[in-house]
């Protein structure tokens, strides 16, 4: 009350009590757990905001793989989190952090067991699932906490295969009868699976020739939908390429294939397998990464012409050997990709042959090139050479990444010619390019 006993007009409130609730929930999207539990205490509008499904779609699940005070409760959590949210998700990613000991394996065993339970059993929603890099032939892993985890994962997906569109099982590592198993449970009491991207990169243990399994040619046979699909190389067969002619053709847009030089790769794939892949899936694209697979024999009975590739990764890993040239590579098998090649990643170790003029060309050529990245010894001239090719309209980069190799401890020559090209070629780079370059020294 004032002076003259009138009652004091309450100040205005504040502009968050007339928020719209599409605004305040677009608000709270971007808060952590720990701050969204503090603001569901501060109103009953709040809290209530706090059960919007827009709120809890997306999910990244992290699991520590060492013990630590900290990360204590974050299987509790987990657990909680599923129980009260878990009919919302759409979207989950489970992360489980290089296992320190076969304990955490077997804790992170029974913790999913619960999680995946209780989110078939209240969840008719999820469209995504990622559970990447658990590599479970390692020794952390026994045999019954892996068997165990298996049998969870595959009862999971049989219930949520129906409506679940991605999978990314990345660096499983496990073997064939395993991997089939589970992939097999996307298709429980159905003739098909509906899921449309599978990445089974590193899905299997190394050293396993899939591509011979009668197991795996027809578990892939019940995919149906197919318009991305991640492998490696190793799973590639004519069968394959066969059954994703008849089943897959009219959805099938990417294909992404990784050959390591540790999984079997010497198979024969037909070039008319591949002509008849492309030929019915009109707007297929295969991008291929090549780790340490660099001798010129080997990448061509693998790099068939047929092949409608669009990107091209091969990285040595700073392998070096005397007896091996690159320069074959780039000047008689990859031109032959030249109407169709879009990116090139290159990372290799030829200290002992000069490339510039073979790689100069090779970009020359690819006329639908817009991405180029490339680590090896070069002369920083070529940098220039690119640029002013650039500039006169032969090639059209939207982004060119060099780091350029040197034999020595300072790179001070390297470095100053690199900037005098920068400033003549900056209005260039500024209006066109993606552009990083570097001198790195090898030594």
């Amino acid at each position: 009350m004032d002076e003259d006993s009138q009652p004091i007009q309450p100040q205005d409130q504040s502009c968050w009590a007339s928020l719209p609730d599409v605004c305040l929930r677009r608000v709270f999207w971007w808060l952590g757990d720990r701050d969204r539990s503090r603001a569901a205490l501060v109103c009953r509008k709040w809290n209530q905001m706090m059960f919007s499904a827009d709120l809890w779609r997306y999910r990244t699940i992290t699991f520590s793989g060492r013990p630590s005070r900290v990360h204590a409760s974050e299987f509790e959590s987990a657990l909680w989190y599923v129980k009260k949210f878990g009919r919302y998700l759409e979207h989950l990613e489970i992360k489980f952090l290089n296992p320190y000991n076969a304990i955490l394996t077997k804790k992170f065993q029974v913790t999913m067991r619960g999680l995946l339970s209780c989110l078939g059993k209240s969840n008719n929603r999820l469209k995504s699932l990622s559970v990447q890099q658990l590599e479970l032939d390692r020794l952390v892993w026994r045999n019954s906490i892996r068997s165990s985890f298996i049998k969870s994962l595959s009862f999971f997906l049989k219930k949520v295969g129906k409506h679940l569109d991605y999978l990314n099982l990345k660096g499983a590592r496990l073997t064939v009868e395993q991997g089939c198993m589970v992939l097999n449970s996307l298709s429980y009491l159905r003739s098909e699976s509906v899921v449309s991207q599978l990445n089974i990169e590193d899905y299997f243990s190394h050293h396993l020739a899939v591509y011979s399994s009668a197991q795996f040619t027809r578990t892939m046979a019940t995919f149906h939908s197919l318009a991305s699909l991640t492998l490696n190389y190793n799973c590639i067969s004519d069968e394959l390429l066969e059954n994703l002619c008849e089943n897959n053709a009219g959805t099938l847009w990417t294909m992404n294939i990784k050959c390591h030089i540790h999984d079997p790769h010497g198979q024969v794939i037909w070039g008319m397998s591949w002509a008849k892949l492309a030929r019915h899936a009109t707007n297929l694209k295969v991008n291929f990464f090549f780790e340490r697979v660099m001798k010129y024999e080997r990448l061509a009975r693998i790099l068939l012409q047929e092949i409608p590739i669009r990107s091209l990764s091969l990285r040595s890993c700073y392998f070096s050997d005397p007896d091996w040239s690159m320069r074959p590579t780039l000047t008689d098998l990859l031109p032959t990709f030249r109407h169709t090649l879009q990116k090139l990643t290159f990372e290799f170790n030829n200290n002992h042959e000069s490339l510039d003029e073979e790689l100069h060309l090779l970009v020359l050529s690819c006329r639908k090139l817009f991405y180029f990245k490339i680590w090896a010894f070069l002369d920083v001239r070529f940098v220039e050479r690119i640029l002013k090719s650039q500039e006169e309209g032969q090639c059209s980069l939207r982004t060119l990444k060099v780091r350029i190799y040197t034999n020595r401890y300072e790179t001070n020559d390297e470095d100053r010619t690199l900037r005098e090209i920068h400033r003549r070629y900056r209005k260039l780079i500024d209006a066109e390019l993606n552009y990083f370059v570097i001198a790195y020294p090898m030594m």
